[in-house]
């Protein structure tokens, strides 16, 4: 099953310090996305403002179900990489909203 056809997604919107979104970027390719990558799998996207709130990095996974999530998310956090990760990507990042949204169910929509 590819992740579009997995019915929960983790959305998650960090807001980046002013004028800082390059350095965080190198940040979360250089330390996070090998951890991300062996343990979350691969991501749905990714994405930053252009209209609206601006300096935010979106990123989308998805899941199986919220057993999926948890087991995943706890590899993640368990990782022992993730603390230098967590280390040198903490100034970078002002606010984090995560949501967990599961898919609707839209017959007449089929990819």
């Amino acid at each position: 099953m590819n992740h579009l056809n997995k019915p929960l997604i983790d959305h998650r919107i960090y807001t980046i310090a002013l004028r800082k979104m390059p350095e965080f970027l190198e940040v979360f390719n250089r330390l996070a996305m090998p951890i991300l990558m062996e343990t979350l799998g691969h991501p749905v996207g990714f994405y930053t403002s252009l209209v609206g709130p601006q300096n935010q990095f979106v990123h989308l996974w998805a899941y199986d179900d919220l057993a999926d999530y948890e087991r995943r998310c706890k590899a993640r956090d368990s990782h022992p990489d993730f603390a230098a990760y967590l280390a040198a990507s903490g100034h970078l990042i002002t606010a984090q909203e995560t949501r967990l949204i599961k898919a609707a169910p839209m017959p007449a929509w089929q990819i």
